[in-house]
């Protein structure tokens, strides 16, 4: 989970730092908030792309592991509803 939160403290901190920046330009508003959103989304999409992979590869083999064991939970369950049938 540490990637993903790194991941994630690194865009919080683009958007500050875009928001500050476009606030001392002279943007004010909702204006301010919009501009520093997609500012700060295309330069993590170009600076942040290693954190972002690596987030990525982080989660999915999280979930990999929670659809195995979800997998046999489902196949216990499959094994005692065979029981209760056969009673």
């Amino acid at each position: 989970m540490r990637p993903a939160l790194a991941y994630s403290l690194a865009r919080l901190g683009l958007f500050l730092a875009a928001v500050l920046l476009l606030y001392l330009i002279g943007a004010r508003g909702l204006l301010l908030f919009a501009l520093a959103l997609l500012v700060s989304g295309i330069i993590s999409f170009v600076v942040l792309s290693r954190q972002r992979d690596a987030m990525s590869s982080s989660l999915s083999t999280r979930f990999r592991g929670l659809r195995a064991r979800a997998g046999e939970f489902g196949g216990r369950l499959d094994e005692g509803a065979k029981a209760e049938d056969e009673d």
